[in-house]
Formats: structure tokens, sequence, C-alpha cells
């Protein structure tokens, strides 16, 4: 009852006294099974009352057609840890924009590159073309300024590599170490986000931050307390964040044991339509520019509540499964960070190569289809692999790690798993074992270069691989762990190029492929 009651509560503060709140029913929902119906279909009427009174405001002007063109039904994970380039860079522009009434707008969401696996610079397909100067609303600043960006970083490639006072990209980590470096840089000059004030905790502005589902918790406190990249007009703001979290309605909207999502989907549902009537900045690019974070495994199901979240909607997920819909084009994979105790005390560190007796460990939970592959053929059955359902009594787990050379990671009921973190934090190179898997920051790091990827089927040559590999080059390998595990730091307070400003740099890269036009004259200050 406790859960139930608290939900009423923040349901009805999301309603302000006065408003003329109804229904969402011109946003297109989705089907009872969680897929999305098509974006051909254009929006309904929303009528809200203009603030301090007057007329209805009709937020269908104009009509809207969608049309979005995907790369496939689903990016292998294989596909894209075999690009020379990161995803998102590599699409062309989205450009959204408004016309008058009578006539439509189509938004292309399309991918310049065919087949998938054709070696395309992380900065060939930017948006470069000189256009007809046009800045007069705040909307064209803001696009003139990301024009800059653009050009910014297609130069960066064959520049010098900037200094830096913190930190300097290099190495094979990279796709391109010198785009990566000025794309942080300008975005760290000109990036900018709102996040919608509406809402009240537990479900909206809170989330864990001691548990699996910590980055989920800690992203939204984080931005809550920016003052760097967070904005309150958001008429300057480039993207625009949903801050809700799904971990929260789980424990509070969601019936326990129900096998009912429809309390999370009408909650998500909900909140779009009051954002979508105070402001205009949904409608305007049909949540192009917006973005949702989750880490719980049920991310995806609630971002599925709207068509046009799903479809178009960056949605930053712990749970980057391709076969569950996930689009590296437009989707951002972010780490899962298990933060126990809310800090990284005593997890950070490890022993250099020559004091790792141990070729390869794994420990955990048989779940999914791939660990019970694992555990059949390595468990207590090799002195060098060392598998384990649970440890031995008295015997640490990061100890093992740190004890290892190579740490299995293999994909659970999820794909994404707390291992890959734990085991750069404790300079053990992750072997990755998973099906569809987008790992963490794809658009910028080479995974192939710091980590060992293997699929299902190597599970039984297992040993033989990771022999395979030179100490020579196992030693680069957990070289480029230790720098590149810079990027998966969780910080309090942030600092520059941890995984906080690591995720910011993903959407950043996403509005970077988009254009967002209105048509409409506005009166600027």
């Amino acid at each position: 009852m406790v859960p139930l009651v608290v939900a009423s509560l923040f349901v009805s503060n999301l309603v302000q006294k006065n408003s003329s709140w109804v229904s969402i029913s011109s946003l297109p929902s989705s089907s009872d099974d969680g897929s999305s119906p098509s974006l051909n279909t254009s929006t309904e009427t929303l009528n809200t009352e203009v603030e301090g009174g007057g007329e209805p405001v009709d937020l269908r002007r104009p009509r809207v057609v969608v049309d979005v063109h995907s790369v496939g039904d689903a990016l292998s994970a294989e596909a894209v840890m075999s690009r020379a380039a990161a995803p998102p860079l590599a699409v062309e522009t989205v450009r959204v924009q408004e016309m008058n009434e009578t006539q439509e707008t189509t938004v292309n969401i399309t991918s310049s590159q065919s087949p998938i696996n054709d070696k395309v610079s992380v900065n060939d397909t930017l948006p470069l073309k000189p256009r007809k100067a046009r800045v007069g609303t705040n909307l064209d600043k803001l696009e003139a300024g990301l024009w800059r960006a653009r050009a910014a970083i297609k130069e960066a490639r064959n520049g010098n590599q900037l200094p830096d006072p913190d930190y300097v990209p290099i190495g094979p980590m990279y796709w391109d170490a010198k785009a990566f470096h000025r794309s942080y840089l300008e975005m760290e000059k000109q990036f900018k986000i709102f996040v919608y004030p509406e809402g009240e905790p537990p479900v909206f502005h809170d989330g864990p931050c001691k548990s699996i589902y910590s980055m989920e918790g800690n992203f939204i406190h984080k931005l809550d307390l920016d003052s760097k990249f967070q904005t309150k007009d958001p008429e300057k703001a480039h993207v625009f964040y949903l801050p809700f979290s799904v971990a929260k309605m789980v424990q509070f909207v969601y019936v326990r044991d129900s096998h009912d999502f429809g309390p999370i989907k009408r909650t998500v549902i909900d909140y779009v339509d009051l954002i979508a009537r105070k402001y205009p900045y949904w409608n305007r690019s049909l949540g192009a520019d917006h973005f949702m974070l989750s880490c719980h495994d049920w991310g995806p199901e609630a971002s599925f509540s709207l068509p046009y979240l799903h479809k178009n909607s960056v949605r930053a997920l712990c749970n980057a499964n391709t076969s569950e819909k996930f689009n590296p084009i437009k989707d951002v994979s972010i780490p899962e960070i298990n933060l126990q105790t809310g800090k990284l005390k005593g997890l950070v560190g490890g022993p250099s190569p020559s004091r790792r007796p141990i070729l390869a460990f794994f420990a955990g939970g048989v779940h999914g289809p791939i660990r019970p592959v694992l555990l059949e053929h390595w468990e207590n059955k090799d002195e060098d692999i060392r598998v384990h359902k649970y440890l031995p009594k008295g015997v640490s787990y990061y100890d093992m790690m740190r004890k290892s050379k190579y740490c299995i990671c293999p994909s659970g009921y999820e794909v994404a798993s707390p291992r890959i973190v734990e085991a750069l934090y404790n300079g053990c190179v992750p072997v990755l074992i998973s099906v569809s898997y987008v790992p963490p920051f794809s658009d910028v790091l080479n995974w192939k270069s710091f980590a060992v990827v293997l699929s299902v089927d190597d599970i039984p040559n297992l040993k033989n691989i990771l022999t395979g590999i030179s100490t020579r080059q196992y030693i680069r390998m957990q070289r480029r762990v230790l720098q590149v595990r810079t990027h998966f730091v969780f910080n309090s307070p942030p600092k520059r190029f941890d995984v906080f400003h690591m995720i910011l740099h993903s959407i950043w890269l996403r509005r970077l492929n988009i254009e967002i036009k209105d048509d409409r004259e506005f009166v600027t200050n």
C-alpha cells in the first residue's frame, strides 16, 4: 500500500493547480505488446491554455509527418565493434523543419553507410556544406554554433593534437583520438542541457545511488546540481532531459509480481504529455532533441510507452541490446556500475601484469543463456581458468580480479554486466562474451584494442584463445585498460573525462547529428 500511496502523491504533483491537463491522446501510444507502431503518422491536436489565460494553443501546428528509415531492425554488436568509425557520427543530418498549416514536414533519419561495415572516418559524413546564413531565432543561433563545432571536429582530424592540462586522448583505444578530443572541448565550450523541472521525487529528480543501478541516480543528481552544462533557459538548450528514474518507478509505481507494465508506461506518457503542453520543444522536434537515461533492465520497456520516445529520442541505457531495439545510431550505451557504498574507495587499483598469476577468472550467478555454457566447460576444470558459481569461503572477489590477467564478463539475463567496469577498475583485461551487446562509449572507444571480444561459440576454446595472445600484446592491452578506465571512473564531484562527462559527450555527439529548423518568425531578446 505504501508504494501506491507515494505513487499517487507524486503523480498528483505533476499537475499544477489551475492547469487544463487532460489525458494524452494525441501522442501515439505503444501497442499492448510493447512494440512501436510505424511513425508514418501525424500528431493530432493537443490543446492547453496559454499561461495566464487566453485561447487554447493548438500544438498540432504544423502537421508533422515522420518517416523513419532505420539501418535495419537491429545492428549487430559485432558489426558495431568492427567499424572504423563511431556510429553516431556516420549518419546523415536529421532536419526537422516547421512549415505552414497546409504543408507537411518529413523527418528522415537515415544511415549514409551501405554496407554497415564500410570503413568511414569518424567525421566523413558530418554536414559541413555551407548554407545561407539565417541567424534570426534562438534556435538558428544554436544550430549555427553546432555547425561551427562540426567544422572544428572535422579539421581536428588532420591537425595537431591539442594540449590539455588534465588528459590528452591518444592511442588505438580511440577510433580517432584527435577528433574525440576536439569534440569534447567543443562540448565544454557550448553544450547546454535543459532539465525539465516538473515532477516530484521519488520517481522524478531522484534515483538509486548505491546499487547496480547507481549510474541512473547519480546522473540525475549530478546533472541537477551541475552549473556548467545545465541551463535554466530552455531557449539556450541543445537537448532536453526527461528526469525520471525507471528504477524508482519499479519501486513505487509497479505493482510487485503483477507483470503489468501499464502503470510505468502511463507515468511516462503522462509526463511527456505535461511537458509537451507546457513547453513547445517536444513537439518542435518530435522528441529528437530529448533524452532519457536508465540503468534498470526495464528502461527499454519504459521507452516503448511512446513511439516518438523510442524512435526519435536519445535513450541512454545500460541495457544496450540491439536485439531489443537498441539503436547505436541514436541511442547511447552507458556503463553499469555497482556502487554499493556510493563511493569508489578501494575499488580502483591492482598490481602489475607480472604479479597476476591467474590466467582468467569469473564468479557469478548462473542466469541467462551464456553463463551455463561457460560453467559447463570450465567450472573447476582448470587451474588457469578459475570459473565459479560461488567463491570459496574467505576468497575475495576483487582480490581474484587483481590476481587475474583476464576477467571473463559474460552476459546474464541482460547484456550489460558490472563486471566490465569492475575489470577495468582492477586493471584486468575484460573478456566480453555476449550477443547483441554494444559496449559503453563505442562511438569513441575501440574496445577490441583493450578487451577480448568473443562469441558464445568461442567458450570451449577460451584457454587456447587467451594463451594465444602474446605476452607483449597482453601488456599493451593491460596498459590501455589503465588509460581508458579514466572514462569509467565515478567522481563526486565529477571530473573532466570521467564517466559523467563521457555520458554527456555521447549525448552531445547525437545532438551534433541532427539539425532542427523552425521557420516561424520569433521575436527574441
